[in-house]
């Protein structure tokens, strides 16, 4: 019986330097047929040497599950990609030439960039369908001048690419349409506050469907608290730390990305053990919220004046979804903005999404799960046919 195209599944690829998420999804359906992760790609010790290796390790999972990959009619191959840069505002199959202009992005994104072009090159070896990469920053591209240019000389800006770029906009861009969908109004007619908060955290503002600003800038690190990264400092903070603490370039940068946030003021990252602590008393992992909250608070109502209001607060991702406190938190106070939740509702368990306010709110708050995996794979689909 031949296969009907809508049935064949799209392979979605996620390859870090140490590690390669995997799903094979159909598109349509949004089933999920297998899904699983190979860690420790490259370190010492590992049976995984290289992401060649990550994947034949993946292969193996799968048949274990019970799916031979080699003889699964493969539609194509999603590969998400941290950085676009100003080159690519949209999905783009992967030729020899894409795949050199994401390589010289890397500099704009060297944790990141690096990592998925050595995946994408292990799996345009293996697997001869068509390969597409799906951009974080895509959704982003279209952020208003005004809201996409930092205050530097333009010569400057425009040599090094310098400029907002933004990041989880494959999250943020799914999440706008789920919850048009779960509001059933048209996405055109809606202005959407969106709050992406996990280990790494965003905030959008989406009109009519389209970003007109965002948290994340040149990297991920501006912005709101997060789980190791500071977001939002002082930028005198860099010259200030190598006078007086005598920190070269490269320890600062750590410094703000992998020992700061709610880690760096309170010695967790976990926010559920975070919250655990809170509620046993414990001083530094109570600033460490009110901080993170505070950071919240501030982006909601600087996205409701460039929205002119809001029709809906969407939380997502793993905070976002699961974190009642954080969420009534920063509701708490904001009733005068329209902005209030239904206790019952916010604490109530579920994995759907749901509308968390009270009946008749002014402005809607709900949670929306994300799956940026799913939002990678449909792209692929509408990109190959």
């Amino acid at each position: 019986m031949t296969q009907s195209p809508t049935d064949r599944p799209v392979l979605v690829l996620n390859a870090g330097s140490s590690s390669l998420k995997y799903q094979l999804v159909v598109p349509e359906s949004g089933e999920v047929r297998a899904a699983g992760l190979v860690e420790r790609i490259g370190e010492s010790g590992s049976e995984v040497a290289d992401h060649s290796g990550a994947l034949e390790a993946m292969r193996s999972q799968l048949q274990d599950a019970g799916i031979r990959l080699d003889e699964v009619p493969l539609r194509a191959v999603g590969h998400r990609v941290v950085h676009g840069g100003p080159d690519f505002s949209e999905p783009v199959v992967i030729d020899d030439g894409v795949l050199d202009r994401i390589k010289a992005l890397s500099a704009l994104a060297p944790l990141h960039n690096p990592a998925a072009v050595i995946g994408i090159e292990a799996a345009r070896k293996r697997y001869d369908v068509p390969h597409v990469a799906i951009f974080d920053t895509a959704f982003f591209s279209s952020l208003p001048t005004e809201a996409s240019t930092y205050a530097v000389p333009r010569d400057l800006a425009a040599k090094h690419s310098i400029r907002r770029y933004g990041f989880h906009g494959t999250s943020h861009q799914f999440v706008a349409h789920a919850t048009a969908e779960l509001l059933d109004r048209p996405v055109e007619d809606l202005r959407q506050v969106i709050l992406h908060l996990g280990n790494g955290c965003s905030a959008s503002a989406v009109r009519g469907g389209r970003a007109v600003e965002t948290s994340m800038g040149l990297t991920p690190l501006q912005g709101l608290v997060m789980g190791t990264r500071s977001g939002d400092v002082d930028p005198g903070l860099h010259a200030y730390l190598a006078r007086e603490a005598g920190m070269s370039l490269d320890e600062i940068d750590t410094l703000l990305n992998k020992k700061s946030g709610v880690l760096g003021l309170s010695g967790v990252n976990d926010f559920r053990e975070l919250v655990q602590r809170v509620e046993a008393g414990d001083d530094d992992a109570r600033l460490a919220f009110d901080v993170f909250v505070h950071r919240l608070k501030h982006y909601v109502g600087a996205y409701l004046a460039i929205l002119g209001g809001a029709d809906v607060l969407v939380f997502t991702a793993g905070i976002g979804q699961h974190s009642a406190p954080v969420r009534a938190a920063v509701a708490a106070g904001l009733g005068e903005l329209g902005i209030s939740i239904d206790d019952a509702l916010n604490e109530a368990g579920s994995t759907e999404a749901r509308v968390i306010s009270p009946f008749g709110s002014r402005v809607v708050v709900a949670v929306v799960p994300t799956n940026e995996e799913l939002a990678i794979a449909r792209q692929t689909a509408d990109l190959v046919g």
